[in-house]
């Protein structure tokens, strides 16, 4: 379903939730969707030999850190050529204080992640980052393309703004998110 909706990634989540998944049904999934699109881990305060265990079995192509990230993780994933997202909560001194040029892209969270909450841009006007940023938080269909523009993020990320039910998604939510954000990108590609 996300394959087909024309997402770029999609997100297999290690992290305490509704939506966790067991290593087995991560590794089915990412078997499937093989070259396909992007496979990202999603961990949150994961000990690292966790996190390089499930990337390693699952073979995922991105892992989103939620949480410390060692520089021993980072260069760990680097050597196995997975990119690595730094997910950073809005408003925390990690927000104002990480330094991204580490990593690949960085991701920005409402204050609790994971919990579908919406949450105020305005700090993340204030704040330059040198990697790709990616949204997060209270995000879904109807509000992506508003999010998108006043941030100018490279990339948006859901999960419970798309589902009907907590962790089961909907197949016309996700198309419609994905139809919305990609409509902002095609009008941002036009102007340039």
């Amino acid at each position: 379903m996300v394959v087909d909706s024309g997402a770029d990634a999609v997100g297999l989540i290690f992290a305490s939730s509704v939506r966790q998944l067991t290593l087995e049904q991560a590794h089915e999934i990412a078997a499937a969707t093989r070259g396909s699109i992007l496979r990202v881990g999603v961990f949150r305060r994961d000990p690292d030999d966790f996190v390089l265990d499930a990337i390693a079995r699952a073979d995922l192509d991105v892992a989103q850190i939620h949480g410390p990230l060692s520089d021993v993780l980072r260069d760990s994933l680097r050597a196995r050529e997975v990119l690595v997202i730094k997910a950073l909560s809005i408003g925390s001194d990690e927000f104002f204080e990480f330094d991204d040029a580490p990593v690949d892209a960085v991701l920005i969270d409402g204050p609790t992640p994971g919990s579908g909450e919406a949450h105020s841009w305005h700090e993340l006007a204030g704040r330059h980052f040198t990697r790709p940023v990616i949204v997060a938080g209270g995000l879904n269909a109807l509000n992506v393309l508003d999010v998108l523009a006043n941030t100018n993020a490279w990339g948006a990320d859901v999960s419970s703004g798309v589902e009907s039910a907590p962790g089961v998604k909907d197949p016309v939510n996700v198309r419609d998110f994905v139809k919305n954000a990609r409509a902002y990108f095609d009008r941002e590609e036009k102007r340039d």
